[in-house]
C-alpha cells in the first residue's frame, strides 16, 4: 500500500493499494463482496495516519462496530490494477456515532465505487454505547 500525499482537511485520507488475485472473481474482476475490505483499509489508515489506531481505542476498552453500510457500484476494478482508496468524516455527530464516506478510483483515476459506514462507539465489556471520545475528533479536525 502507498499513502498519498494529503490535502489540509484531517478529515479526509487517500491511500493506493494494488488488486491481488483473491479479490477477483474468474473474470479477474474484483468480487463485489470485497469493496467493505476497502473500505476498512481507507477508515483504519485515516484513523492511524491521524494519531488514534484502532489498537488505542482497544486499550482504552472501547469497539467501533459498523452498524450500517452502503455502497453503489459505478465501474469496475482489474486484477493488478492498482486503486486509489479515500476515506473521509464528512461531519461531526454529537453522539455515539461516526460516518466513514469512501470513493474509490480505478488506475486511469475513474471513479468506481463509492459508499458509506456508519460505526457506533461501544464499550468492550458492557457492549452498551459510550460517547466517541473528544480526541477522536479533535484528530480529525472536526
Amino acid at each position: 500500500m502507498e499513502k498519498i500525499e494529503q490535502t489540509e482537511q484531517l478529515n479526509v485520507f487517500r491511500i493506493k493499494t494494488r488488486i491481488l488475485y483473491k479479490h477477483t472473481d474468474q473474470m479477474k474482476v474484483v468480487y463485489y463482496g470485497n469493496y467493505p475490505e476497502f473500505y476498512e483499509i481507507g477508515r483504519v489508515e485515516l484513523m492511524r495516519e491521524r494519531g488514534f489506531p484502532y489498537a488505542e481505542l482497544e486499550a482504552m476498552g472501547i469497539q467501533m462496530p459498523i452498524i450500517e453500510m452502503h455502497t453503489k457500484y459505478i465501474g469496475s476494478a482489474l486484477y493488478d490494477e492498482l486503486i486509489e482508496i479515500e476515506a473521509t468524516v464528512p461531519e461531526r455527530d454529537k453522539g455515539v456515532r461516526i460516518r466513514f464516506d469512501y470513493n474509490i478510483y480505478n488506475e486511469t483515476g475513474k471513479l468506481i465505487n463509492q459508499g458509506y459506514t456508519i460505526l457506533c462507539c461501544i464499550d468492550a465489556e458492557t457492549r452498551r454505547p459510550v460517547r466517541i471520545p473528544e480526541r477522536i475528533w479533535t484528530s480529525l479536525g472536526l
